[in-house]
């Protein structure tokens, strides 16, 4: 079985202001990550554009209809402080939906084994209606909830380790038993959540915070300890992971140390739970990571897990 990868070059014409850290050279880094021969395997596909009405699985079509509409013809609309949108950014949005709903329709269909879906902007840090953190739809939830409603996938769940707390996700799922959303991040940082008293309304929030300076030892315990072992008793029928890649050391947003073969090894770790209880059903989204070496090695790492090629150090 293959990894599918889920990319298009609308995701180039989401433009952000000059020194934006989310720039459209995020998505050249990660081409050429994967250009290489050693990826040659991998079933490459253009991310299609979503159905609109499956935003709504998260997301109030008000909210969706306003976001449309407030998408500029010229210049750039500032939605806050660091959120803007550009001309291009209405089709990367649809790409980034459309290629998380794609990627989820492959692997329940037994096509692939799972998918690396590279598109921008990230969307971890949307809310149900609030664009923030470089974010407008939240891809991951929206992977969760259509896999639940095409499919009847009674339980999924989300697993992010982007160096930022996943807001928008944890919002989404708060009160629901039938999603469990597990993060790992660097805390105090933006957006300012991710407790370990954050729990949701049912149990099913797992926060393991990671503080300044931190490197792999700490960020193999919080998986090892704190989110592995829940996942395992929750026993997702699908992990959908939200794979940001900025707690790498080199990355300018944060000051975690985590390495390139720290990502390699959690892809692999949660690959054994889906192998467990999800039939080894994985889709995989890009979120952060604002270095582009370490966004390149770290990619490299994750995808090869992904594809089964590499084996990381206990």
């Amino acid at each position: 079985m293959s990894t599918l990868l889920l990319s298009h070059p609308a995701c180039f014409g989401h433009v952000v202001p000059q020194g934006h850290p989310e720039r459209p050279e995020r998505m050249r880094a990660v081409n050429e990550a994967l250009a290489i021969d050693r990826f040659s395997r991998l079933v490459r596909r253009d991310a299609p554009e979503c159905d609109i009405g499956v935003i709504s699985l998260c997301h109030p079509e008000q909210y969706v209809d306003e976001l449309r509409h407030v998408a500029p013809k010229e210049g750039m609309v500032y939605l806050d402080g660091d959120t803007s949108m550009s001309p291009g950014t209405w089709e990367a949005l649809m790409r980034g939906v459309g290629g998380a709903v794609h990627a989820v329709d492959e692997v329940m269909a037994g096509k692939v084994a799972n998918a690396f879906v590279a598109t921008r902007p990230p969307g971890h840090h949307a809310e149900t209606a609030r664009p923030m953190g470089f974010c407008f739809f939240d891809n991951a939830a929206i992977a969760a909830r259509h896999a639940q409603r095409k499919y009847g996938i009674e339980r999924v769940a989300v697993v992010d380790f982007d160096v930022h707390h996943g807001n928008g996700t944890q919002e989404i799922f708060w009160a629901d038993d039938t999603v469990m959303y597990a993060s790992t991040h660097q805390m105090p940082l933006f957006p300012g959540t991710g407790a370990t008293s954050e729990r949701g309304e049912h149990d099913t929030v797992v926060n393991a915070p990671l503080r300044s300076g931190d490197g792999s030892q700490a960020f193999r315990d919080a998986f090892d300890l704190a989110i592995l072992p829940r996942l395992e008793t929750f026993a997702p029928e699908l992990v959908v992971i939200s794979a940001g890649f900025d707690a790498h050391h080199r990355d300018p947003l944060a000051s975690l140390q985590v390495t390139e073969k720290d990502f390699g090894w959690v892809t692999k770790k949660l690959m054994d739970i889906a192998d467990k209880t999800a039939g080894g059903r994985v889709v995989s989204i890009l979120e952060g990571g604002y270095d582009l070496q370490g966004l390149k090695d770290s990619v490299t790492a994750h995808v090869a897990a992904l594809m089964g090629s590499e084996s990381f150090p206990p």
